[in-house]
């Protein structure tokens, strides 16, 4: 196949397809194997799906209900996109016997329209407003899959994870942000087998497209001078969005500007010089000269002295996890990290508010007791050898594969452990 994000190359029976799928699918949930025709990205996706405990015989779990739910669509930048996606989707889900549906970041349903028979049907597995669709949660979906892996992704038939999903096919694509370039959902189109075909994936990619430019057309304005937004969670290098600018600081300067963003009360040279060295023969003549070019990279009158402080206000991707946090609102949270904060970095400060940042939210975690979310940052890069995740994952989704991964660790750190 030529494109694999395609689920169907041009003439193929999509029954034959579906026959010889569902049989690939049985195969793979009994023994682990997977055979041809399954397309490498949804045999990767069934692993993630095995990996995060999730079963065949699953379903969506609805969390978020009335005014939860109409709260957070409110809340969320994809509301402003909605009239748009509904004029370009609405009428071909609405003819098609299809449905239309957005979801956020972290999988969980935001809209869900189109025709009516159509809803009646995806009701019986909850595939409704408010409920959680990501690949920890239900296995492989386009929606979940989309977010997952940041692409454009159709799934049709028996390549759903979930057997009760099976009968029905569906393309979508992520809608960035078109600022931070952070995922910030997904538009779908779920139907019939009728929509294993190329035009359904293009047409959901350019809906996603045009809910990207109009996010960016539709972007409060602010004056250049007043307001700076910095993105430094699991990235190594920092962005930050000033005066009509997007810049990606170098290593040093990402971390300069991260110390200064958190004291916008501003930091002495030798607060700066012990919070960024570790070396105490690095000398304050290295740091002026790294807060020189510094200045040049931001541009005139914004990075002030006696203390060096930024005289922009600068809202942070660390600051936005940090309130939603204090708040209590844990999934919230969960969705605006990214990862741990400039991962590279030695910085002493920077490693003290990384572990800091990190221990507050994987604690929060633990405490919630949410099977997904814990399954959501076990699985991530930075919590594959968590244990203290691990072990609350398998108290709360005792699956054998979160309880063999347990063992492994608890073998592997020598920690005492029954299971």
């Amino acid at each position: 196949m030529s494109d694999s994000w395609l689920a169907l190359e041009p003439g193929a029976d999509p029954v034959e397809r579906a026959r010889t799928l569902r049989r690939a699918h049985e195969t793979f949930t009994r023994a682990g194997t997977v055979s041809r025709p399954v397309r490498d990205v949804v045999a990767a996706s069934w692993r993630r799906s095995v990996r995060a405990g999730v079963g065949p015989d699953g379903t969506a779990s609805v969390e978020l209900m009335d005014a939860d739910l109409s709260a957070y669509r409110a809340d969320h930048p994809l509301a402003r996109v909605m009239p748009l996606v509904r004029e370009l989707l609405g009428t071909f889900a609405a003819d098609g016997e299809h449905l239309l549906a957005v979801c956020d970041a972290h999988g969980s349903l935001l809209w869900v329209e189109g025709h009516r028979a159509t809803r009646r049907r995806a009701d019986r597995m909850n595939f409704v407003p408010g409920a959680r669709w990501a690949e920890s949660a239900v296995g492989t979906n386009a929606p979940g899959t989309a977010v997952a892996v940041g692409r454009p992704v159709q799934v049709f038939a028996a390549e759903h994870f979930i057997r009760r999903v099976q009968p029905w096919t569906c393309a979508a694509a992520p809608v960035h942000d078109p600022r931070t370039g952070r995922v910030l959902g997904a538009v779908d189109i779920t139907g019939g087998d009728g929509l294993a075909h190329p035009h359904s994936l293009g047409f959901v990619q350019a809906v996603a497209r045009a809910a990207e430019s109009h996010l960016a057309l539709s972007a409060p304005e602010r004056p250049a001078e007043d307001h700076a937004e910095l993105t430094a969670l699991g990235r190594a290098e920092a962005l930050l969005t000033t005066g009509g600018r997007r810049v990606r600081l170098s290593r040093r300067h990402s971390e300069i500007v991260v110390l200064l963003a958190l004291h916008p009360e501003g930091l002495t040279g030798d607060e700066l010089l012990c919070a960024l060295y570790e070396d105490e023969r690095v000398t304050p003549v290295t740091l002026r000269a790294e807060l020189a070019r510094l200045r040049g990279v931001l541009g005139p009158g914004r990075l002030a002295s006696r203390p060096y402080r930024l005289t922009v206000p600068v809202e942070s991707d660390i600051a936005v996890v940090e309130r939603r946090l204090r708040s209590g609102a844990i999934t919230k949270a969960a969705t605006a990290y990214a990862g741990p904060l400039l991962p590279g970095s030695q910085a002493p400060a920077v490693v003290r508010m990384r572990h800091r940042l990190a221990d507050a939210l994987r604690n929060a975690l633990i405490a919630r007791r949410d099977p997904d979310l814990l399954a959501d940052w076990a699985h991530a890069p930075w919590g594959e050898d968590d244990l203290d995740v691990w072990r609350a994952l398998a108290t709360v989704r005792p699956t054998a594969a979160a309880r063999s991964r347990l063992a492994a660790l608890e073998s592997e750190l020598a920690v005492p452990g029954r299971w």
